[in-house]
């Protein structure tokens, strides 16, 4: 059973990986190989049980008959719902951070964003671009910084070739700018719920592989550019009855939405609680503004004109699904002991983490990226540091390997942009070919992704 468990697991990451030429979700593979993979395992409970959790599993009998109802309750209770609560914390950050944006974006507070990049200088708007989507992903999540920017870049440039190019460059942006922060990708909220990094020591750490990972690809960009390029001078978006406010309201809400979130690691290390539990703070403050300076618009029933394309809000609940459905797949996995073997001979025959984080990348650059650090980071449990053992040391709190794999992982993503969400969501909204983006954009992100791992690599030898 375990052999059948994990043989559903691998097919499901080939169908994932080949998403682009099966035209199946990914999200609906994710679910039914968490769900299924769950179902197969409780049929073969006890067997299961009895090798990895007797000790535990004869406590909780406490003196009663081992029964197969027995099992499937010990399973339910005591393994399957540990489960199911690690993967709704990241859901419900997710879901909480991503409202936070709804509101702020259904309010107008992004609406200078467009003002603030308009240049009719082809490199200069191209530095603007990336630069506002770097830091906006640093702080919010990747996907919706890319459907924010891409909007930005759709109002802006006419011709396509050059919207291409725009459009690259911000998902490379987004998906390197995310991966700087324990908030900025589901990756790093993964890594900061389970105990393997703290947010300030994370960013520290790979702020200059990833200004180095963006830097180099967008200049490489850049070349390809003409001079000067026709903006379309486009006005405010009518918004009818959608939002009323006057500017320094909105600029109230914006200080509100991001502020709050800028607090929430402060907020997880004063309460330790679950850093979903402050995003839903700060979602509850956020909402309380906008129905006081909404007051008079909350009962019209006119139709609201959305600037963010409803097949990327869409895009949005599929990201939060196909979390769900990916770590309740590698935590079945997990359970089997298929995982902790492949850690030993990991161990026995790679014993060597920057290999295993190039092995990453290379996976990621076909298989979603977030679904690619998951699995590698859930070989190894979160060890306390071992003085002297520079290799276990890595795997403790804070150690180099977690940070390899989250940067591995979201550059592998850009390699193909089918490795991530967003840059799936660009290759649908342009019809980009993959091969067209792979020639003309993916080998800079990977040439600027290397010489900010050789960085990486650099400053861990300098920390050791």
């Amino acid at each position: 059973m375990t052999l059948i468990i994990v043989a559903i697991f691998l097919v499901s990451l080939v169908l994932i990986a080949t998403e682009q030429l099966t035209n199946i979700n990914k999200a609906a593979v994710a679910i039914f190989a968490g769900t299924i993979g769950w179902v197969l395992y409780i049929c073969y409970g006890t067997d299961f049980v009895m090798r990895e959790h007797q000790g535990d599993y004869v406590d909780f009998l406490n003196g009663a008959i081992a029964t197969s109802t027995a099992v499937k309750q010990y399973i339910a209770q005591n393994i399957f719902l540990k489960y199911v609560g690690s993967a709704a914390e990241i859901v419900l950050f997710l879901l909480a951070t991503m409202t936070i944006v709804e509101i702020l974006n259904n309010n107008g507070c992004f609406d200078f964003l467009t003002p603030l990049v308009r240049t009719r200088k082809s490199r200069k708007l191209l530095w603007s671009v990336g630069a506002l989507t770097f830091v906006i992903s640093a702080n919010l999540d990747n996907l919706t910084t890319t459907a924010l920017m891409l909007v930005v870049v759709r109002n802006l440039v006419s011709g396509r070739r050059l919207r291409i190019i725009y459009g690259s460059a911000v998902v490379i942006a987004a998906n390197i700018g995310g991966a700087l922060t324990v908030i900025g990708a589901p990756t790093g909220v993964f890594l900061w719920n389970i105990g393997a990094v703290t947010a300030t020591n994370f960013s520290m750490y790979l702020l200059f592989p990833c200004i180095i990972a963006w830097v180099v690809p967008t200049y490489l960009l850049g070349r390809m550019l003409p001079e000067r390029v026709d903006i379309a001078w486009k006005p405010l978006p009518y918004r009818g009855d959608d939002t009323n406010l006057n500017v320094w309201q909105r600029m109230l809400m914006l200080l509100v939405g991001i502020g709050g979130l800028w607090f929430i690691p402060t907020f997880h290390n004063i309460t330790k609680l679950s850093p979903f539990l402050g995003a839903l703070c700060v979602l509850s403050v956020l909402w309380i503004v906008n129905e006081i300076f909404n007051h008079k618009l909350m009962n019209v029933d006119k139709m609201i004109e959305r600037r963010m394309p409803r097949v990327l809000q869409y895009g949005v609940l599929q990201m939060m699904l196909f979390v769900m459905g990916m770590m309740l797949a590698v935590a079945v996995v997990e359970e089997t002991g298929a995982v902790r073997w492949l850690a030993y001979r990991c161990d026995e025959y790679v014993h060597n983490i920057w290999l295993m984080g190039i092995v990453a990348g290379l996976v990621s650059s076909v298989l979603d990226n977030f679904a690619t650090a998951l699995s590698f980071c859930s070989l190894y449990p979160v060890e306390d540091a071992i003085l002297g053992d520079g290799y276990a040391n890595a795997f403790a709190s804070n150690g180099c390997y977690w940070k390899v794999m989250a940067y591995c992982s979201a550059v592998g993503g850009n390699i193909l942009a089918v490795g991530s969400m967003s840059g799936i969501a660009m290759l649908k909204m342009e019809r980009i070919p993959v091969l067209w983006y792979f020639k003309n954009v993916g080998l800079k992100a990977l040439a600027g992704g290397l010489v900010g791992l050789a960085s990486l690599g650099l400053i861990a030898y300098l920390v050791s």
